[in-house]
Parts: C-alpha cells; sequence; structure tokens
C-alpha cells in the first residue's frame, strides 16, 4: 500500500530544483521521495546557491577549495551557521503554512438522538433504536479530540425517514456539518416531494439510497426509485448507495 498524504515543497539550497517531500496523514515523521534524494545526491555536486543575502562574490569565495586560515574558518562557521538557520526557518514556515492550508473533514458519519431526546422530540424508529451513545455534544467533542474540523452527516437508520434531529443539528451547526439525507421508495411517491423539501427547503446536499429499505420484491430501478433519480439529478443532488447490508446490533 502507497503512502498517502500532503505534498509540499521544501527550500531547495541548489536553486536548480526544489524537491518535495509528503507528509503521511496521521503521522508525526517525514517520508522523503525519490525525488528529493535525488535532488539530495545531485546538490552535492552543483554549485552553492544560498537563500541568504550574505552569499556575495566575496562569501562564495571563502568556500573555494583553498588552504583555510584561521579567520577564513571562522567566516566560513558563521556562513554556514546564518544559512542553515535561514533553511530551517523557512522549512518551518513552508510546513505551518501547509498544515493551515486544510481541514481534516470527516466524509461520511451518523448523529442520533440521546435518551432525553429519544423520549421527547426525535424519537427512535420502532425496532431501530441505538444502544450506544451518538448524540451531537458527544459527536463534538470526539471531533475536537481528533482534531476533525466538519463533517458530511448522514441520515442514520435509526430515525429512518424522520430527518427532524439530523436537520436541527445542521441548523444549529451550519459551518460544522453538512447533510446527507435517505431516500424514501415509499409506494405512494411521497418521498420524492420529501426529497425535494429537504434538498430545496432544509439545505441537504446529497442523497443515500438504500436498496435495503426497498420492498423485498422489487429493485431500486422501479418506477418509485427511478423517478427518486431523476429528481435527484434535476437537483443537482449527489447520489451515494449503500452496497452493503450491515447489522444493526453490530453497529449500533
Amino acid at each position: 500500500m502507497g503512502i498517502h498524504g500532503s505534498w509540499y515543497p521544501l527550500p531547495s539550497l541548489t536553486g536548480t530544483r526544489t524537491p518535495y517531500a509528503v507528509k503521511p496523514e496521521g503521522r508525526g515523521r517525514h517520508h522523503t521521495s525519490s525525488s528529493l534524494m535525488a535532488s539530495s545526491s545531485s546538490a552535492a555536486r552543483a554549485p552553492c546557491r544560498f537563500l541568504s543575502p550574505l552569499a556575495t562574490t566575496s562569501s562564495r569565495t571563502l568556500l573555494s577549495p583553498t588552504p583555510p586560515t584561521a579567520a577564513t574558518s571562522r567566516r566560513r562557521l558563521l556562513l554556514s551557521s546564518t544559512t542553515s538557520t535561514i533553511c530551517a526557518a523557512a522549512m518551518a514556515a513552508s510546513s505551518k503554512a501547509a498544515s493551515n492550508s486544510f481541514k481534516v473533514v470527516d466524509s461520511q458519519l451518523h448523529v442520533w438522538a440521546s435518551p432525553l431526546q429519544a423520549a421527547g422530540e426525535y424519537p427512535f424508529f420502532p425496532g431501530q433504536e441505538a444502544t450506544l451513545r451518538g448524540d451531537v455534544d458527544f459527536l463534538l467533542e470526539c471531533m475536537d479530540e481528533a482534531g476533525v474540523a466538519g463533517a458530511l452527516i448522514v441520515q442514520p437508520i435509526n430515525h429512518m425517514f424522520d430527518h427532524s434531529l439530523v436537520t436541527s443539528v445542521l441548523k444549529k451547526y451550519p459551518s460544522k456539518f453538512i447533510g446527507c439525507c435517505l431516500a424514501n421508495p415509499a409506494d405512494d411517491g411521497s418521498g420524492i416531494k420529501q426529497l425535494e423539501h429537504l434538498i430545496v427547503q432544509e439545505k441537504y446536499r446529497a442523497v443515500r439510497f438504500n436498496p435495503n429499505l426497498w420492498p423485498s420484491s422489487q429493485k431500486m430501478t422501479n418506477e418509485v426509485g427511478r423517478s427518486l433519480f431523476a429528481k435527484a439529478g434535476e437537483l443537482g443532488a449527489p447520489v451515494g448507495i449503500m452496497v452493503m447490508k450491515v447489522k444493526e446490533a453490530f453497529i449500533y
């Protein structure tokens, strides 16, 4: 399995080629690419072009292969130390800029009612009662601990087609969450109107199709399914299809 992460430029001492390093997600150490190693070997043979303004003609002369004296040794040491400091500062600035240029976003998660909410305004769908905690306060705690800035919330099976809980979360935290609703394949076509309402009025961004929610004798390609697909396309809403059947007790 290859290394996946963010690529960013490192300062080049040669001035002729900028190597890159990859920072794997979730790791603290840096893995250098082959281009970096190749550039490092060529740097040893190439004439040094300093980033420092101190790199004048006279300072370059100090690095020529001439017998060292006490004065030139001190100057070389000072110049080397100055250049190293500048390079280190440049690398630190580059790394900081790279880390501040992106946010960690969870591409799919669920949120459901707390026991108190389930007993009142946001009841669970019969037979889909959650056994683990999954309320928004707990979600925010976990996100903060993991350094996650935002997430796509998908309507959970625990509340089936009642989107009121997720909608309330999206409205309370509009800059942190976006929503993916759940397609309702009801025979009377009411799910098509619900889909339009959720996308247009409640500002959900996508819709999930779960084939396990269709009647057992029918497929998602039935008349209702095709109408839901067509409506999603009309509204410009991406469609996500659940491709496996999960045992509720194992997950929830």
